[in-house]
């Protein structure tokens, strides 16, 4: 059965799961669809053109589904969806997107979003990300699975973070922060692989040495951006458990906009 604190309002239109449990003083809007299992705490605010999944865990005082912050926003209709398996902790907000992108805000699944994270319009998160506390992201970026993101960090419009990447905490990240790599300091500077991690997710010896090689030749020998490619897809020819994230990495580098720190 639906638990809906008495407290909670309920706008009509708005589709819940029956095994969906609301908190006190919540609201839920009228074009909100929420999946099975998932909670929602107190004095949560969920509006707007808003799909979430199942088993997620929605914490207190949240607001997710609220107009971007946009001042070309006119009013449109555009959306948020969010997937399942997500934990969004107190104070975090999460906008819809805006028709100057494709009008979607999207998380995926299995996230740790955690306390007063702020995720803009037209953002697009993948899977398995950890958001610490502070960290705020601006409109139109794109997050890849698996990465992590240090308290007090903020991210500048447009800007693309690769799978499996590191930003530390109090960073500034003004270019896309290449997969596989570690970027800190006030102004997001590269620091190295982020060796820890693709350890704990079971890239091999081999694959890790690859990603190191690739460091140096981006960051550590001197070479023009276009040297280092060049470099770069000799490395991914070399074959081996290599192939794949160095193949990844040159890929992300040769589509970058804003190009990549340096």
């Amino acid at each position: 059965m639906t638990r809906i604190h008495s407290a909670a309002i309920i706008e009509a239109g708005a589709s819940l799961d029956d095994t969906v449990q609301i908190g006190p003083y919540s609201v839920i809007g009228a074009h909100v669809r929420i999946g099975a299992y998932t909670t929602v705490g107190s004095h949560t605010i969920i509006e707007g053109h808003t799909t979430i999944g199942d088993n997620n865990r929605i914490g207190h005082f949240a607001a997710l589904g609220g107009p971007p912050q946009d001042m070309k926003y006119a009013g449109e209709s555009t959306r948020l969806k969010i997937g399942n398996r997500n934990t969004i902790r107190e104070f975090t907000t999460i906008n819809t997107g805006t028709t100057q992108d494709n009008g979607l805000t999207y998380i995926g699944d299995d996230n740790w979003i955690m306390a007063y994270v702020h995720i803009a319009h037209d953002c697009q998160i993948g899977n398995h990300i950890v958001f610490s506390s502070n960290s705020q992201i601006a409109g139109h970026v794109n997050v890849g699975d698996w990465a992590i993101l240090g308290g007090m960090s903020g991210v500048h419009q447009f800007v693309r973070i690769g799978e499996h990447a590191f930003l530390g905490g109090a960073s500034a990240l003004v270019q896309d922060l290449p997969p596989y790599m570690v970027a800190a300091s006030e102004k997001a500077q590269p620091r190295g692989v982020n060796i820890e991690g693709l350890r704990r997710r079971g890239f091999t010896a081999d694959a890790i040495s690859a990603l190191r090689a690739a460091y140096r030749t981006l960051y550590k020998n001197s070479l023009s951006l276009d040297e280092a490619k060049a470099q770069l897809h000799e490395l991914a020819r070399r074959g081996g458990d290599g192939e794949v994230p160095v193949t990844i990495l040159l890929r992300f580098i040769e589509t970058a906009t804003r190009s990549i720190i340096r």
